[in-house]
């Protein structure tokens, strides 16, 4: 059962020009448990009182268990409620949250030989959590990973670094960033100009063998999750989250 708590913001950065890296604790000093994949909610209230709330996925990379921080990245959107209370939000300062939320995480009785991670935008961060499972799965089973991303540049590739290293380490695991505005200064063998959907047919999903993870911007989730099924894949096999910036 999700948990009602306050988090007090302990760090953050930027990400991009418009997303920011939020680090926070609980309140009350007690470690969060999650599945890597999963997201909580931030509630506050518009100015005429109304209670709402917005959903972020845990970003925070762990090997298990509970954490003492709970990160998210959080994209800032024009006139955005949201916007105004978390960009306003000093170290220090705190919000009410609840969570965790969601089962777009990875299944321990999956048999596959490989996973197609696709993401756009703020949709990679559940699969910056999943870094250390994955890890744990292909010196388990042997898998291969896949972690198809696209921004429109270099400069919006969200934790770039952090999953080119990780890649440098797990030769089964390739990273493939996917630039729709033109190439980096510096291009990467992996990198990729045009958007995910154009980028998939070079991973020639496998009906057999894939299992796939689409998060990110509602389009590109549609679009890709057609065209897997077209490729053959089970439907059980195509696994989403979209992200839709709310105001």
């Amino acid at each position: 059962m999700a948990d009602h708590f306050s988090l007090r913001l302990a760090h953050s950065r930027m990400l991009a020009p418009a997303v920011r890296h939020m680090a926070f604790e609980r309140a009350d000093g007690q470690p969060f448990a999650f599945l890597p994949g999963q997201f909580v909610q931030i509630h506050f209230h518009y100015a005429d009182g109304k209670p709402t709330k917005r959903s972020y996925s845990v970003a925070t990379v762990a090997d298990g268990g509970a954490v003492r921080r709970i990160e998210i990245a959080v994209s800032y959107v024009d006139g955005g409620a949201a916007t105004a209370l978390l960009s306003a939000l000093s170290e220090g300062g705190t919000v009410e949250a609840s969570g965790p939320y969601g089962r777009f995480i990875l299944m321990d009785g999956d048999a596959n030989r490989r996973y197609l991670l696709i993401a756009t935008g703020t949709g990679v961060t559940p699969y910056r959590a999943m870094l250390p499972q994955l890890a744990a799965t292909i010196e388990r089973r042997g898998i291969e990973v896949a972690l198809l991303y696209g921004a429109r540049s270099e400069a919006e590739l969200l934790y770039g670094e952090e999953f080119e290293a990780f890649a440098r380490i797990q030769p089964r695991f390739r990273f493939v960033p996917c630039l729709s505005r033109g190439a980096r200064a510096l291009p990467r063998p992996q990198d990729r100009l045009g958007h995910v959907q154009t980028v998939l047919p070079e991973l020639a999903p496998d009906p057999a063998g894939d299992i796939a993870y689409l998060c990110g911007n509602p389009d590109m989730v549609d679009q890709t999750f057609e065209a897997l099924k077209q490729a053959g894949l089970p439907i059980p096999h195509i696994r989403r989250e979209k992200y839709v910036s709310s105001r």
